[in-house]
């Protein structure tokens, strides 16, 4: 009887809550994986209504006004849609980096194919033209197709210096260029303010001086903006939190990470919002293992596959020096990253034993890190690191909201937008089932998912699915 006079309780409430004519759609039968690290709930409904969640709860005697679309989906999962909180877009045609190719059409086809693999959100590393205002501007102002996007606009680089993408960022020198590069950016409305402080593993003679990443962080704290920051290095990690840095876009791959850094940057609240874990397993890779797995080559161009595929490639990555477009110097990948992926692995296991605030970041874009794919590839390797397969999700949902301070994302909750991912398998017993992308919705919009997405060809001219996919390394 109880039962009975719950769900009745429970139809009122959700009939009460759709307006007249609403658009609304039931996921119904589902287990809920609601991404703020709860245990996951069976036999539950999500309700979406005009883009947003108006319900999440036990699908028992749910009812809905008549001429809702109801999806019934016994042994189906729903999550959050993912957050990357590193990444780079429009700026990549096939495997060639120019600044030139940098424009809305190209940014948008990335959006995409992000949404396409279940990020409905992602957070720019300051490699954006001034484009993306307009962009952010009309994603914010109505229910989005493709995924969300939060911009650092043109990010801060030293003068011959490493970082940001060659044409488009304006280095400096000094802490007087500082201030007045931040306050450019601040009157543009970015997000937050990137930086770079790096020297290639002492390949390039020039690395941002300390005075000028305090200017920096002081500058835009002033503006009441976050500062995240690229580090290698162990020494400049302490440095910059004692500035009062808020992040960092790279985990430290020098050197083992101490416990002088995590307890500061825990009592300073300083986040690892990115460990960008994928990004240094590729490069440690001659031949990537997921070239003919369907979960990836429908997400890249035909120009993309062509190159990977090529024996030259594989020559190049294991003997050859590459010389990045405006920098005096050549360097070996392949040598050292082998050593960089152990450290990498050991100092996020490092960060997550210490108790430091940590996001999932993957700096996807640039040639060798692919939009969305890497995403899932990141996650699996925070499970391989020692993570729970819920926390590497909430990683990535609740726990990157919340560095981004967006309370409308993030999470299955009732009044936040309706991002969601369906999966046809539990990813809370294998972290790779991510990859088992069912459907995926955007402000309650259903958005091509990976399975349905042939990018850059025409949609008759990739073939295989979730089953056909390759074995993973991990």
């Amino acid at each position: 009887m109880r039962g009975l006079k719950l769900g009745a309780m429970v139809a009122a409430l959700v009939a009460a809550s759709l307006p007249a004519m609403a658009e609304t759609t039931v996921l119904n039968h589902v287990t809920v994986i609601d991404g703020t690290g709860a245990a996951a709930k069976p036999d539950s409904a999500v309700v979406m209504t005009d883009g947003k969640i108006t319900y999440v709860g036990p699908s028992a005697g749910l009812k809905v006004p008549q001429g809702t679309r109801v999806a019934d989906l016994p042994g189906k999962f729903v999550m959050p849609g993912l957050i990357d909180s590193h990444v780079h877009v429009g700026m990549m045609r096939d495997v060639t980096q120019d600044v030139k190719f940098y424009d809305r059409a190209n940014v948008e086809a990335d959006l995409k194919t992000y949404a396409a693999y279940g990020v409905t959100a992602v957070q720019v590393a300051g490699t954006d033209k001034d484009v993306i205002f307009d962009v952010r501007k009309d994603l914010r102002a109505g229910r989005p197709k493709m995924a969300r996007i939060f911009t650092s606009g043109q990010g801060m680089v030293a003068k011959g210096g490493y970082g940001g993408l060659y044409g488009l960022n304006v280095p400096i020198s000094t802490p007087e260029e500082a201030r007045k590069s931040v306050d450019e950016q601040a009157a543009k409305g970015v997000d937050l303010i990137k930086l770079w402080i790096d020297d290639e593993r002492k390949m390039i003679p020039v690395k941002m001086s300390y005075p000028v990443t305090k200017a920096i962080i002081d500058q835009a704290h002033k503006h009441k903006l976050k500062v995240w920051a690229h580090v290698y290095y162990l020494a400049d990690a302490k440095e910059l939190v004692r500035q009062g840095v808020d992040g960092f876009a790279h985990i430290v791959r020098d050197q083992a990470v101490d416990k002088e850094l995590t307890d500061m940057m825990k009592a300073k609240g300083t986040w690892q919002i990115a460990s960008t874990l994928s990004r240094e397993i590729v490069y440690s890779m001659a031949v990537m293992p997921w070239i003919n797995d369907p979960f990836f080559t429908r997400g890249v161009t035909p120009g993309t596959l062509t190159a990977l595929r090529g024996p030259a490639r594989e020559k190049a990555v294991m003997l050859g020096a590459i010389r990045f477009p405006g920098l005096p110097y050549e360097k070996r990948l392949f040598a050292d990253m082998g050593r960089t992926v152990v450290q990498a692995m050991d100092n996020y296991e490092a960060m997550i034993k210490a108790g430091v605030k940590t996001g999932m970041g993957t700096d996807s874009g640039p040639n060798g890190r692919f939009p969305g794919f890497n995403a899932h590839e990141e996650l699996a390797m925070e499970v391989m690191a020692g993570r729970t397969p819920m926390d590497a999700i909430k990683s990535a949902t609740s726990d990157n909201a919340a560095w981004l301070g967006d309370k409308s994302i993030g999470s299955i909750q009732t009044g936040k937008w309706a991002d969601l991912v369906v999966l046809d398998e539990d990813p809370l017993a294998d972290i790779r089932n991510t990859k088992s992308i069912s459907a995926v919705y955007v402000a309650g919009n259903s958005v091509p998912t990976v399975w349905q997405t042939c990018r850059g060809r025409p949609s008759n001219a990739c073939t295989g699915g979730w089953k056909d996919r390759s074995p993973t390394p991990y």
